[in-house]
């Protein structure tokens, strides 16, 4: 009896010794699991496997994160991370910037924003920083006029010449809803999942966009082995020149 609970916990030891060697990361499928998955052989490099998690919304990633079935995330910018952790009682931060994917505003009927109708339907995202994202990048097309910028809802657009009606759907669902509104203001990374391009948007957020997405972990990993490893992978050469290479024209490196 005495040697099989000695053989147990040495299997239970090497079981915990193999799980310290196995970083997870959650992220949504187009670029981010796409990105992750070029670099699994830089994390083996560097002793430990790579699993990747990947989720087709925002919320579940966030919560599977806190609740430590993740060791990281990548899908995500500071403000929408910070808005989450006010609304869901989390402890996330941001560990190291990536890249920036440009939201755009996308149409199926028309080529110009010149071309917007009175009473044209757009669609946007209804969470509480990307809304605001869309409808200032709305403004700065200069179809609306809104009275603040952080967080901004319909409510706070001041002037409407064309009396645009807008659409709130979840972020994932824009890319779906093309076909049934005029236009829709869509992140690109659920952009490029529907195999639209940003070059193919009617107008593109500006390089110097503060929504750059970050590596998310738990505020006490921030220090850990894990985030140590994974921060490093990101800012190896061959990280960033595979980005610059492979996403050259769809994702603005920020590292």
């Amino acid at each position: 009896m005495k040697w099989i609970k000695i053989a147990l916990l040495f299997l239970l030891t090497l079981s915990l010794k193999a799980d310290d060697k196995i970083i997870t990361i959650g992220a949504t499928p187009v670029p981010y699991a796409q990105i992750l998955e070029f670099s699994k052989p830089l994390f083996k490099a560097r002793g430990y496997e790579l699993k990747i998690v990947e989720f087709s919304d925002y919320i579940t990633p966030n919560l599977a994160l806190n609740e430590g079935e993740l060791d990281a995330n990548l899908y995500q910018h500071k403000a929408f991370m910070e808005e989450f952790n006010a609304n869901k009682g989390t402890k996330l931060v941001a560990s190291t910037p990536v890249v920036l994917p440009p939201m755009g505003v996308y149409s199926k009927k028309y080529t110009d924003l010149k071309q917007v109708p009175q009473n044209a339907i757009i669609a946007i995202p209804n969470d509480p920083t990307n809304e605001g994202r869309a409808l200032e990048l709305l403004e700065q097309a200069g179809l609306i006029t809104l009275s603040k910028k952080a967080n901004a809802t319909p409510l706070d657009i001041t002037q409407n010449p064309k009396n645009i009606q807008f659409k709130e759907l979840k972020a994932a669902q824009l890319p779906r809803a093309l076909g049934d509104v005029d236009f829709a203001v869509i992140n690109s990374n659920y952009a490029l999942g529907a195999n639209l391009m940003p070059k193919d948007a009617l107008f593109l957020e500006s390089k110097d966009s503060p929504f750059v997405n970050h590596i998310v972990v738990h505020e006490s990993q921030k220090n850990s082995e894990k985030t140590k490893i994974i921060n490093e992978v990101i800012h190896s050469k061959e990280f960033k020149d595979h980005i610059l290479k492979a996403y050259k024209d769809i994702l603005i490196l920020a590292i």
